[in-house]
């Protein structure tokens, strides 16, 4: 069967009804119904039954209806993938972020791509690194927004900004009256860190080790997000380590914590777009660097664009 054919089936089965069938496929009644009747006499079935009020698919013919309108959508996908291939920055983009950027770098992604390639819409996906990578080798991500490091073969990173690491404490602590704060004043401290999994943990852990005899690492207390740590610290149950991008949000809105900068040189993680070596639309990578450079997240340190790259 030609598509053309399938869509008349699967028009038909819709509307039950020649005449609607017709002017939905743009094409008279006539041309529509003589397509299917020659349908069924090529391949020896009724699809549909006809009366005088009308028109009623047979079991068949909703069978055939039914994988009809699947192929009809997979052939309206080849058709986004070719038009894709014509304009890279036509059709969607599918993008993976970490839990503890997606936050505070999408609010100004979004209407600076917008801006840059208003064709092409993202899907987005938060998820911890671990998750994200292997759905970018499947295919199933376009790109990511991760923190490094990432070693992985057929994967491609473009740095993009550093992040420092700020102190977040409540306002009556007593670390709060000083201007910064050295990595080994937190380590007596009740920290608050992100569960197990999440690489900001991890990198906190590294940079600011919990004091053995609290328990080390085991014996901090956890919080399931950047956004429930925050409220612990407003609550007074300790102090927390937190990127700088989180922290200048915080404190526009947040009476009830305050941040301070650590001594130099101050802990931080460098962030990364990362996409496969393979990838059809380097174009595409291009844009979303350039979008994110355009806005990037307070208290960030914006990277030099790769050579040959215009923001």
């Amino acid at each position: 069967m030609t598509l053309t054919e399938l869509r008349y089936i699967a028009m038909l089965a819709r509307e039950r009804h020649f005449g609607r069938a017709a002017e939905k496929c743009h094409v008279s009644q006539p041309t529509l119904s003589v397509a299917v009747k020659k349908v069924e006499q090529r391949y020896g079935v009724i699809l549909f039954e006809r009366s005088a009020t009308e028109v009623r698919p047979t079991t068949v013919g909703e069978q055939v209806a039914a994988q009809a309108e699947r192929v009809l959508a997979e052939a309206g996908k080849l058709r986004e993938i070719t038009e894709q291939g014509r304009d890279p920055l036509n059709g969607p983009l599918r993008v993976g972020v970490i839990y503890t950027i997606a936050p505070y770098l999408l609010p100004r992604l979004i209407p600076a791509l917008h801006r840059r390639a208003p064709r092409m819409p993202l899907y987005l996906q938060e998820n911890f690194t671990a998750n994200l990578v292997p759905e970018l080798r499947r295919g199933d991500l376009d790109v990511i927004v991760i923190a490094t490091p990432l070693d992985e073969a057929g994967i491609v990173t473009r740095a993009i900004y550093d992040e420092p690491f700020c102190v977040v404490l409540p306002p009556d602590h007593p670390l709060a009256a000083q201007a910064t704060i050295g990595r080994g004043q937190i380590a007596s401290e009740q920290l608050l860190l992100l569960g197990h999994g999440n690489c900001f943990r991890d990198q906190v852990v590294q940079a600011c080790p919990p004091s053995p005899r609290d328990g080390g690492d085991d014996g901090a207390y956890e919080g399931g997000s950047l956004e429930t740590v925050r409220h612990m610290v407003a609550s007074g149950a300790g102090v927390s380590v937190a990127p700088a991008s989180a922290a200048e949000a915080w404190q526009r809105d947040e009476t009830l914590l305050v941040v301070r900068p650590f001594d130099v040189p101050a802990p931080q993680r460098r962030v990364v777009i990362a996409w496969r070596a393979s990838f059809p639309r380097p174009p595409a990578i291009d844009v979303l660097y350039a979008a994110i450079a355009d806005s990037p997240p307070p208290g960030v340190c914006l990277l030099p664009a790769p050579r040959g790259l215009s923001r």
